[in-house]
This record gives structure tokens, sequence and C-alpha cells, in this order.
């Protein structure tokens, strides 16, 4: 997968960008407030001062609001760590995400997201992200001849234990993200891994 096709939150200019951050904004508070199950587009214009129909014309529905706002909230538009070694690299991109989703705001965010998608089967965009960062460093690693492990693996093995403390309330710190890259690519190191 390349960069090319890395699926990014519209970044509009202007009178536009006020609306997104007033939109935003709004349903952060209505999340934070304990309405992320009943959160409505005509709540959501209200506390942002909008026209219901200008979320609706923008944005369709509250579903694909809310996950616009996750996928902003929950994955930085930072440049990916490039360190020159797929250790370097996955530890400095863990710790990254681990410092992000562990900020008040962004529990919150996570946690109402998590909530959202009960039932709801299929791709969840904070994931797909996640996927097509870790590809884009893993196919890095194996230019540079580097033995790696799957993108799966680095999903299932860092960033979902990752998530899944930050949910549980469970202790997430740079020697716990450390210690999931070192498993991870230690099974690239017994079995060297297709990508």
């Amino acid at each position: 997968m390349s960069t090319s096709n890395r699926r990014t939150v519209r970044r509009p200019g202007g009178r536009s960008a006020r609306v997104q951050a007033a939109v935003y904004a709004a349903v952060g508070e209505l999340v934070s407030e304990g309405h992320r199950d009943s959160v409505t587009v005509p709540q959501v214009a209200e506390r942002a001062g909008v026209n219901p129909t200008s979320v609706y014309r923008r944005w369709g529905s509250i579903e694909a609001l809310m996950s616009e706002v996750a996928v902003a909230a929950l994955t930085g538009d930072e440049p990916l760590p490039d360190t020159g070694t797929a250790v370097g690299d996955l530890r400095e991109w863990a710790s990254i995400i681990a410092a992000d989703i562990t900020r008040p705001e962004r529990i919150v965010y996570l946690r109402a997201m998590v909530g959202a998608r009960v039932g709801i089967p299929g791709s969840c965009p904070c994931w797909d992200v996640r996927l097509t960062q870790a590809d884009e460093m893993l196919a890095r690693a194996v230019e540079r001849g580097e033995s790696v492990p799957t993108v799966t693996q680095v999903l299932d093995h860092v960033i979902a234990p990752l998530y899944h403390h930050v949910v549980f309330g469970l202790p997430v710190d740079d020697d716990y993200t450390h210690r999931l890259v070192d498993e991870v690519l230690a099974m690239s190191a017994r079995v060297p891994a297709p990508r």
C-alpha cells in the first residue's frame, strides 16, 4: 500500500475550516459529557453554532461525522519516524501513538469510538491509517535489507495492545511500548515473515 493511498481527513481552509473546527469541538464536548450513544446532528449543529443542513451536506450522517472526528482525534499527522532501522522506527512510532492516545481527551474519543462500533462489522478508519503507516515503515526496512514482521503482526502485537490498555485503563509507558516492539521483531528474527 503506497502513501498515495493513505486515508486522510480533509483539511479545508477559511470558513470551511472554522465550521469543521467548531463541529469537531462540539462532538468532543458532547462525547466528553457522556452523550456518546445519543449524539445527533442537530445537537452537534446547535453546539457548533451552525445550521444542521451544513452538517448533513458535509458529513451525511452522525456516524460518518463521528468516524471522521475519531480519525482526526486518534491519528496524528506528524511525519513517520525514519531512524534508519526497523526497531528505531517502530519504537518511536509506538511511543508517539502511546503518548497521544493516553491524553485524557484522546481516551474519551477512543472509548466513545469503541462504544459506537459495537455491532458494526468491517474496517475502522483509525485502524486503516495505522495499517498504512506500518506498511510504509516496514517497506522502508525491507528496502534496507532488514528482516521484518508482517504488517498484521505489527498491528496485532504492538498497536492493538496499546489501544486495549488505554480503553481498559491499564498502564502504558515507553518500557511497555518498547517491549511490544522487541517481541514483534523477535517474531521476524525466528522466521522471516513475508510482507
